[in-house]
């Protein structure tokens, strides 16, 4: 069993940064991918971006790329995600998850077994 904790949410103007912080205790990411979900209010949870651990490959969503960047420590149980040129349109709440299968999908929110609880992230214009 793994457990999520994702932290460093907050209320930031546009075009500022955040970094978003995700703790894995139970096992480390070592062998799983590791990804990023955000959900808006009304609409449906969307992929932000992922990384397979062992091998180091990072996906992307286009909506974020450039201004989102994974970041990971190398004892292998915590991920960042720098956010910088924060917009109002990424005001969600933020996911991290994980899982074996998800090493065959990273983009598919279905492909992860575990998630931590969100993190709130809103971006005022």
């Amino acid at each position: 069993q793994v457990q999520l904790v994702e932290s460093g949410g907050g209320l930031v103007q546009a075009g500022g940064s955040l970094r978003l912080s995700c703790a894995a205790s139970g096992r480390t990411f070592v062998g799983y991918a590791m990804g990023w979900f955000r959900q808006a209010p009304g609409k449906e949870r969307e992929f932000v971006g992922a990384i397979r651990w062992s091998a180091g490959s990072i996906y992307y969503a286009d909506s974020v790329k450039g201004r989102f960047t994974f970041s990971r420590d190398n004892a292998g149980n915590t991920a960042y995600l720098q956010m910088n040129s924060l917009k109002p349109e990424d005001t969600a709440v933020y996911y991290c998850a994980t899982g074996p299968r998800a090493t065959m999908g990273p983009r598919v929110a279905r492909n992860y077994d575990y998630w931590g609880q969100g993190t709130q992230v809103t971006v005022s214009s």
